[in-house]
Protein backbone atom coordinates (compact mmCIF):
# COMPACT_ATOMS: atom_id res chain seq x y z
CA UNK A 1 0.00 0.00 0.00
CA UNK A 2 1.50 3.51 -1.31
CA UNK A 3 1.54 5.85 2.24
CA UNK A 4 0.78 9.74 0.79
CA UNK A 5 3.24 12.47 1.62
CA UNK A 6 3.13 14.14 4.78
CA UNK A 7 3.11 18.01 4.93
CA UNK A 8 3.78 20.15 7.96
CA UNK A 9 3.55 23.66 8.75
CA UNK A 10 6.28 26.22 10.98
CA UNK A 11 4.93 28.36 13.49
CA UNK A 12 6.29 31.59 11.71
CA UNK A 13 6.20 32.39 7.90
CA UNK A 14 6.28 35.27 6.39
CA UNK A 15 3.47 37.12 5.10
CA UNK A 16 3.80 36.59 1.20
CA UNK A 17 4.14 32.72 1.74
CA UNK A 18 0.70 32.41 4.59
CA UNK A 19 -1.47 30.47 2.27
CA UNK A 20 0.92 28.62 0.19
CA UNK A 21 1.29 24.60 0.10
CA UNK A 22 2.10 22.86 3.18
CA UNK A 23 5.53 22.15 3.38
CA UNK A 24 6.22 18.38 1.93
CA UNK A 25 8.24 16.23 4.48
CA UNK A 26 10.90 13.67 2.88
CA UNK A 27 14.01 11.77 3.52
CA UNK A 28 17.64 13.30 2.96
CA UNK A 29 18.35 10.37 0.85
CA UNK A 30 14.98 10.94 -1.81
CA UNK A 31 16.34 14.55 -1.58
CA UNK A 32 19.95 13.83 -2.31
CA UNK A 33 22.96 12.33 -3.67
CA UNK A 34 25.86 12.40 -0.71
CA UNK A 35 28.87 10.66 0.15
CA UNK A 36 32.04 10.59 2.75
CA UNK A 37 35.01 12.19 1.45
CA UNK A 38 38.59 10.45 1.48
CA UNK A 39 42.33 10.24 2.57
CA UNK A 40 44.94 7.99 2.10
CA UNK A 41 46.30 6.36 4.95
CA UNK A 42 48.15 6.37 7.67
CA UNK A 43 47.55 10.00 8.26
CA UNK A 44 50.77 12.24 8.85
CA UNK A 45 52.68 10.83 6.27
CA UNK A 46 54.90 13.44 4.90
CA UNK A 47 54.02 12.73 1.28
CA UNK A 48 50.44 13.48 1.97
CA UNK A 49 50.98 16.99 2.67
CA UNK A 50 52.19 20.46 0.51
CA UNK A 51 51.62 23.81 2.57
CA UNK A 52 53.38 26.06 -0.16
CA UNK A 53 51.57 24.54 -3.56
CA UNK A 54 49.19 22.41 -1.97
CA UNK A 55 45.15 22.82 -2.41
CA UNK A 56 43.28 23.23 0.94
CA UNK A 57 42.24 20.25 2.57
CA UNK A 58 38.58 20.02 4.65
CA UNK A 59 38.74 18.08 8.18
CA UNK A 60 36.67 18.46 10.60
CA UNK A 61 37.99 21.51 12.52
CA UNK A 62 38.20 23.58 9.76
CA UNK A 63 34.48 24.19 9.61
CA UNK A 64 33.15 26.80 11.70
CA UNK A 65 29.70 27.46 13.54
CA UNK A 66 28.60 30.18 11.01
CA UNK A 67 27.55 27.73 7.68
CA UNK A 68 31.11 28.74 6.61
CA UNK A 69 34.51 26.62 6.33
CA UNK A 70 37.36 28.75 8.02
CA UNK A 71 39.72 31.22 5.82
CA UNK A 72 42.38 28.72 5.27
CA UNK A 73 42.67 25.01 5.91
CA UNK A 74 44.98 23.96 8.55
CA UNK A 75 46.73 21.56 6.06
CA UNK A 76 47.05 21.51 2.14
CA UNK A 77 47.36 18.31 0.63
CA UNK A 78 50.08 17.07 -2.16
CA UNK A 79 49.26 16.37 -5.89
CA UNK A 80 50.04 12.95 -4.79
CA UNK A 81 47.16 12.80 -1.72
CA UNK A 82 44.99 14.42 -3.66
CA UNK A 83 44.46 11.41 -6.56
CA UNK A 84 43.20 9.33 -3.49
CA UNK A 85 40.88 12.00 -1.78
CA UNK A 86 37.52 13.91 -2.90
CA UNK A 87 37.34 16.74 -4.60
CA UNK A 88 34.58 19.44 -3.84
CA UNK A 89 33.62 23.09 -6.00
CA UNK A 90 33.10 25.74 -3.99
CA UNK A 91 29.56 25.79 -3.41
CA UNK A 92 29.06 22.63 -2.16
CA UNK A 93 27.18 21.66 1.33
CA UNK A 94 29.65 19.47 4.05
CA UNK A 95 28.23 17.92 7.30
CA UNK A 96 30.92 16.53 9.80
CA UNK A 97 30.23 13.20 10.88
CA UNK A 98 32.93 11.90 13.41
CA UNK A 99 34.28 14.51 16.05
CA UNK A 100 32.41 18.05 16.41
CA UNK A 101 29.76 15.82 14.69
CA UNK A 102 26.40 18.24 13.14
CA UNK A 103 28.60 21.13 12.14
CA UNK A 104 27.65 22.18 8.11
CA UNK A 105 28.94 24.41 5.68
CA UNK A 106 28.10 26.18 1.94
CA UNK A 107 32.43 25.86 0.87
CA UNK A 108 33.43 29.22 -0.10
CA UNK A 109 36.18 28.04 -2.21
CA UNK A 110 37.74 24.20 -4.39
CA UNK A 111 39.22 21.91 -1.85
CA UNK A 112 39.23 18.04 -1.02
CA UNK A 113 37.74 16.68 1.80
CA UNK A 114 38.53 14.14 4.39
CA UNK A 115 36.33 11.12 5.47
CA UNK A 116 35.12 12.30 8.90
CA UNK A 117 32.72 14.91 6.67
CA UNK A 118 29.91 13.87 4.38
CA UNK A 119 29.22 16.10 0.79
CA UNK A 120 26.44 16.61 -1.03
CA UNK A 121 27.04 15.80 -4.85
CA UNK A 122 23.48 16.25 -6.41
CA UNK A 123 20.07 17.36 -5.08
CA UNK A 124 17.04 15.58 -7.09
CA UNK A 125 14.70 19.03 -7.26
CA UNK A 126 15.51 22.92 -6.97
CA UNK A 127 17.06 23.18 -3.46
CA UNK A 128 18.71 26.29 -1.72
CA UNK A 129 21.95 24.86 -0.22
CA UNK A 130 21.71 27.72 2.26
CA UNK A 131 17.82 26.75 3.24
CA UNK A 132 19.14 23.16 3.59
CA UNK A 133 22.11 23.93 5.79
CA UNK A 134 20.36 25.20 8.25
CA UNK A 135 17.66 22.50 7.74
CA UNK A 136 21.09 19.94 8.39
CA UNK A 137 21.86 21.46 11.64
CA UNK A 138 18.28 21.91 12.85
CA UNK A 139 18.35 18.47 12.71
CA UNK A 140 21.39 17.44 14.64
CA UNK A 141 20.56 19.76 17.19
CA UNK A 142 17.26 17.71 17.39
CA UNK A 143 19.62 14.49 17.21
CA UNK A 144 21.45 16.04 20.25
CA UNK A 145 19.04 16.58 22.43
CA UNK A 146 17.47 13.13 21.83
CA UNK A 147 20.95 11.42 22.54
CA UNK A 148 22.06 10.45 25.97
CA UNK A 149 23.79 13.24 27.90
CA UNK A 150 23.27 15.41 24.53
CA UNK A 151 26.63 14.64 22.47
CA UNK A 152 26.62 12.09 19.50
CA UNK A 153 29.01 9.61 19.49
CA UNK A 154 28.99 9.12 15.61
CA UNK A 155 26.56 9.02 12.45
CA UNK A 156 26.71 6.99 9.57
CA UNK A 157 25.75 7.83 6.16
CA UNK A 158 23.10 4.66 6.17
CA UNK A 159 21.51 6.48 9.47
CA UNK A 160 21.61 10.24 7.66
CA UNK A 161 19.57 8.80 5.13
CA UNK A 162 16.66 8.09 6.96
CA UNK A 163 16.56 11.95 8.67
CA UNK A 164 13.27 13.33 7.26
CA UNK A 165 13.35 16.89 6.45
CA UNK A 166 10.83 19.10 5.56
CA UNK A 167 10.68 21.30 2.35
CA UNK A 168 8.65 24.13 0.98
CA UNK A 169 8.98 25.86 -2.49
CA UNK A 170 11.75 27.41 -3.81
CA UNK A 171 10.79 30.65 -3.21
CA UNK A 172 10.17 29.93 0.69
CA UNK A 173 13.14 28.56 0.35
CA UNK A 174 14.96 31.74 -1.08
CA UNK A 175 13.36 33.95 1.99
CA UNK A 176 14.53 31.76 4.93
CA UNK A 177 18.09 31.76 3.74
CA UNK A 178 18.55 35.39 2.64
CA UNK A 179 16.97 35.93 6.40
CA UNK A 180 19.51 33.51 7.60
CA UNK A 181 22.18 35.04 5.25
CA UNK A 182 21.49 38.40 6.41
CA UNK A 183 21.62 37.41 10.51
CA UNK A 184 24.74 35.13 10.02
CA UNK A 185 26.47 38.46 8.01
CA UNK A 186 25.66 40.68 11.38
CA UNK A 187 27.12 37.93 13.68
CA UNK A 188 30.28 37.76 11.34
CA UNK A 189 30.83 41.60 11.50
CA UNK A 190 30.53 41.56 15.63
CA UNK A 191 32.58 38.73 15.99
CA UNK A 192 35.44 40.37 13.87
CA UNK A 193 34.88 43.67 16.79
CA UNK A 194 35.12 41.24 19.33
CA UNK A 195 38.34 39.83 17.71
CA UNK A 196 39.90 43.32 17.13
CA UNK A 197 38.99 44.03 20.90
CA UNK A 198 41.10 41.32 22.06
CA UNK A 199 43.70 41.70 20.05
CA UNK A 200 44.00 45.59 20.93
CA UNK A 201 43.70 44.24 24.93
CA UNK A 202 46.71 41.77 23.98
CA UNK A 203 48.69 44.68 22.26
CA UNK A 204 47.92 47.16 25.38
CA UNK A 205 49.14 44.97 27.88
CA UNK A 206 52.97 43.85 26.02
CA UNK A 207 52.82 47.39 26.33
CA UNK A 208 51.67 48.47 29.91
CA UNK A 209 54.26 46.30 31.27
CA UNK A 210 57.80 45.63 30.79
CA UNK A 211 58.99 43.18 28.25
CA UNK A 212 61.39 39.95 29.36
CA UNK A 213 65.09 41.78 30.80
CA UNK A 214 62.97 45.10 30.95
CA UNK A 215 62.57 47.24 33.96
CA UNK A 216 60.06 49.18 33.01
CA UNK A 217 57.09 49.61 30.07
CA UNK A 218 57.06 50.84 26.94
CA UNK A 219 54.31 52.99 27.52
CA UNK A 220 53.12 54.57 30.65
CA UNK A 221 50.68 57.08 31.49
CA UNK A 222 52.16 60.38 31.82
CA UNK A 223 51.79 60.79 35.60
CA UNK A 224 54.27 58.54 36.09
CA UNK A 225 57.06 58.83 33.68
CA UNK A 226 59.73 59.73 35.55
CA UNK A 227 58.70 57.52 38.32
CA UNK A 228 61.69 55.42 38.09
CA UNK A 229 61.69 51.86 37.78
CA UNK A 230 59.28 48.79 38.55
CA UNK A 231 60.68 46.47 41.75
CA UNK A 232 61.91 43.26 40.63
CA UNK A 233 60.11 40.19 42.72
CA UNK A 234 59.45 36.71 42.68
CA UNK A 235 55.67 35.65 43.34
CA UNK A 236 57.04 33.63 46.21
CA UNK A 237 57.96 37.11 47.80
CA UNK A 238 55.31 38.64 46.80
CA UNK A 239 52.68 36.27 48.17
CA UNK A 240 51.04 33.19 49.74
CA UNK A 241 49.58 30.54 47.61
CA UNK A 242 48.65 27.08 47.86
CA UNK A 243 46.17 24.26 45.71
CA UNK A 244 42.99 23.79 46.46
CA UNK A 245 41.75 20.10 47.65
CA UNK A 246 38.86 17.89 46.85
CA UNK A 247 38.15 14.61 48.20
CA UNK A 248 38.99 12.07 45.77
CA UNK A 249 37.82 10.09 43.78
CA UNK A 250 36.00 12.25 42.06
CA UNK A 251 32.04 11.52 40.99
CA UNK A 252 31.01 9.66 44.17
CA UNK A 253 27.60 11.27 44.92
CA UNK A 254 27.85 12.00 48.15
CA UNK A 255 30.15 14.64 47.51
CA UNK A 256 27.64 16.61 45.59
CA UNK A 257 24.12 18.72 46.53
CA UNK A 258 22.77 20.69 43.45
CA UNK A 259 20.15 21.83 45.31
CA UNK A 260 21.73 23.10 48.78
CA UNK A 261 25.26 22.54 48.21
CA UNK A 262 28.14 25.47 48.11
CA UNK A 263 29.52 26.62 44.88
CA UNK A 264 32.52 24.44 43.53
CA UNK A 265 35.61 26.40 41.46
CA UNK A 266 37.02 23.88 38.92
CA UNK A 267 38.76 24.97 35.88
CA UNK A 268 36.30 25.10 33.14
CA UNK A 269 34.41 27.43 35.90
CA UNK A 270 37.00 30.62 34.93
CA UNK A 271 36.21 32.36 32.61
CA UNK A 272 39.19 34.09 30.15
CA UNK A 273 37.50 37.85 31.56
CA UNK A 274 39.44 37.84 35.31
CA UNK A 275 35.88 36.40 35.98
CA UNK A 276 33.90 33.15 37.51
CA UNK A 277 31.56 31.63 35.29
CA UNK A 278 28.05 33.17 36.76
CA UNK A 279 27.21 30.00 38.32
CA UNK A 280 29.35 26.90 39.05
CA UNK A 281 29.15 23.56 37.20
CA UNK A 282 28.96 21.68 40.70
CA UNK A 283 27.91 22.11 43.67
CA UNK A 284 29.33 20.42 46.75
CA UNK A 285 28.25 18.85 49.79
CA UNK A 286 28.71 19.11 53.76
CA UNK A 287 30.58 16.24 53.75
CA UNK A 288 32.77 17.20 51.21
CA UNK A 289 33.49 20.61 51.94
CA UNK A 290 35.09 19.50 55.01
CA UNK A 291 37.80 18.36 52.64
CA UNK A 292 38.00 20.65 50.40
CA UNK A 293 39.47 24.58 50.56
CA UNK A 294 36.84 27.56 51.11
CA UNK A 295 38.12 31.01 49.72
CA UNK A 296 35.67 34.01 50.49
CA UNK A 297 34.37 36.10 47.13
CA UNK A 298 37.51 38.82 46.04
CA UNK A 299 40.08 35.53 46.40
CA UNK A 300 42.75 35.56 43.71
CA UNK A 301 42.76 32.32 42.28
CA UNK A 302 44.59 30.52 39.00
CA UNK A 303 44.64 27.89 37.05
CA UNK A 304 47.37 24.84 37.18
CA UNK A 305 45.87 22.11 34.93
CA UNK A 306 43.92 21.38 31.89
CA UNK A 307 43.60 25.37 30.42
CA UNK A 308 46.46 26.65 32.47
CA UNK A 309 47.10 30.23 33.50
CA UNK A 310 43.58 31.46 33.87
CA UNK A 311 42.71 33.68 36.71
CA UNK A 312 39.82 35.23 38.20
CA UNK A 313 39.47 37.38 41.50
CA UNK A 314 35.69 35.30 42.67
CA UNK A 315 32.93 37.30 42.62
CA UNK A 316 31.32 34.74 45.14
CA UNK A 317 32.25 32.72 48.56
CA UNK A 318 33.19 28.92 46.99
CA UNK A 319 35.09 26.19 47.62
CA UNK A 320 37.97 25.54 45.57
CA UNK A 321 39.59 22.12 43.55
CA UNK A 322 42.98 20.74 43.37
CA UNK A 323 43.50 21.87 39.76
CA UNK A 324 43.53 25.84 41.24
CA UNK A 325 45.93 27.93 43.07
CA UNK A 326 44.71 30.26 45.46
CA UNK A 327 46.51 33.37 46.76
CA UNK A 328 45.67 33.64 50.23
CA UNK A 329 48.12 36.48 51.67
CA UNK A 330 50.09 38.99 49.84
CA UNK A 331 53.58 40.73 51.46
CA UNK A 332 52.96 43.88 50.30
CA UNK A 333 50.02 46.22 49.04
CA UNK A 334 48.98 45.35 46.00
CA UNK A 335 46.04 45.98 43.69
CA UNK A 336 44.70 42.41 43.11
CA UNK A 337 43.47 43.29 39.51
CA UNK A 338 47.08 44.38 38.25
CA UNK A 339 48.38 41.34 39.70
CA UNK A 340 45.96 39.06 37.90
CA UNK A 341 46.76 40.68 34.40
CA UNK A 342 50.25 40.00 35.20
CA UNK A 343 50.01 36.28 35.72
CA UNK A 344 48.13 36.24 32.44
CA UNK A 345 50.83 38.08 30.87
CA UNK A 346 53.51 35.95 32.90
CA UNK A 347 51.44 32.86 31.08
CA UNK A 348 51.39 33.63 27.57
CA UNK A 349 55.09 34.17 27.69
CA UNK A 350 55.65 30.68 28.98
CA UNK A 351 53.53 29.32 26.99
CA UNK A 352 55.36 31.30 23.78
CA UNK A 353 58.29 29.24 25.43
CA UNK A 354 56.83 26.03 25.48
CA UNK A 355 57.06 23.50 22.63
CA UNK A 356 53.89 23.95 20.24
CA UNK A 357 52.75 27.09 22.64
CA UNK A 358 50.94 24.16 25.39
CA UNK A 359 51.52 24.26 28.66
CA UNK A 360 50.94 20.70 30.25
CA UNK A 361 51.09 20.91 33.58
CA UNK A 362 52.57 23.62 36.02
CA UNK A 363 53.12 23.06 39.27
CA UNK A 364 53.05 25.82 42.33
CA UNK A 365 57.21 25.21 43.36
CA UNK A 366 57.63 26.40 39.36
CA UNK A 367 55.18 28.76 39.78
CA UNK A 368 56.80 30.12 42.92
CA UNK A 369 60.15 31.07 41.12
CA UNK A 370 58.13 33.35 38.63
CA UNK A 371 59.72 37.10 38.16
CA UNK A 372 57.48 40.07 38.15
CA UNK A 373 57.88 43.96 38.35
CA UNK A 374 55.53 45.48 40.37
CA UNK A 375 55.16 49.39 40.47
CA UNK A 376 53.35 51.49 42.87
CA UNK A 377 50.12 50.87 44.18
CA UNK A 378 48.87 53.66 42.07
CA UNK A 379 50.09 53.09 38.98
CA UNK A 380 49.29 49.85 39.03
CA UNK A 381 45.60 50.81 39.90
CA UNK A 382 46.17 53.22 36.86
CA UNK A 383 46.71 50.32 34.64
CA UNK A 384 44.23 47.93 36.27
CA UNK A 385 41.41 50.47 35.68
CA UNK A 386 42.44 50.57 31.68
CA UNK A 387 42.17 47.09 31.11
CA UNK A 388 39.73 46.31 33.15
CA UNK A 389 37.65 48.59 30.68
CA UNK A 390 38.69 47.08 27.67
CA UNK A 391 37.44 43.83 29.52
CA UNK A 392 33.94 45.16 30.74
CA UNK A 393 33.94 46.07 26.67
CA UNK A 394 34.66 42.64 25.45
CA UNK A 395 32.13 41.27 27.94
CA UNK A 396 29.60 43.57 26.46
CA UNK A 397 30.42 42.59 22.83
CA UNK A 398 30.45 38.96 23.71
CA UNK A 399 27.06 38.98 25.53
CA UNK A 400 25.73 40.73 22.19
CA UNK A 401 26.90 38.25 20.36
CA UNK A 402 25.34 35.64 22.26
CA UNK A 403 21.69 37.62 22.14
CA UNK A 404 22.54 37.52 18.01
CA UNK A 405 22.97 34.05 18.59
CA UNK A 406 19.86 33.13 20.79
CA UNK A 407 17.63 35.46 18.56
CA UNK A 408 19.04 33.23 15.36
CA UNK A 409 18.27 30.25 17.50
CA UNK A 410 14.65 31.20 18.13
CA UNK A 411 14.07 32.41 14.73
CA UNK A 412 14.79 28.84 13.80
CA UNK A 413 12.69 27.02 15.65
CA UNK A 414 9.89 29.41 14.47
CA UNK A 415 10.66 29.15 10.66
CA UNK A 416 11.08 25.49 10.71
CA UNK A 417 8.63 22.51 11.72
CA UNK A 418 8.75 22.15 15.30
CA UNK A 419 10.29 19.16 16.62
CA UNK A 420 7.12 17.83 17.29
CA UNK A 421 5.58 18.20 13.97
CA UNK A 422 8.99 16.66 12.46
CA UNK A 423 9.14 13.92 14.73
CA UNK A 424 5.57 13.30 16.18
Amino acid sequence: MRMSKKTVLPRLRFPEFSSSREWEETTLSKLANFRRGSFPQPYGLPEWYDEQNGMPFIQVFDVGDDMRVKPETKNKISALASKQSVFIPKGTVIITIQGSIGRVAVTQYDAYIDRTLLLFERFHRGINKIFIAHTLQILFEIEKQKAPGGIIKTITKEVLSDFKVNIPDAKEQQKIADCFTSLDDIIAAEDKKLALLKTHKKGLMQKLFPAEGETVPEWRFSEFRGSGEWKGTTLSNLADFRRGSFPQPYGLPEWYDEVNGTPFIQVFDVGEDLRLKPKTKSKISSLASKQSVFIPKGTLIITIQGSIGRVAITQYDAYIDRTLLLFEKFHRKVEKTFVAYTLRLLFDVEKQKAPGGIIKTITKEVLSGFKVRIPDTKEQQKIADCLSSLDDKITAQTEKIETLKLHKKGLMQGLFPSVQEVFG
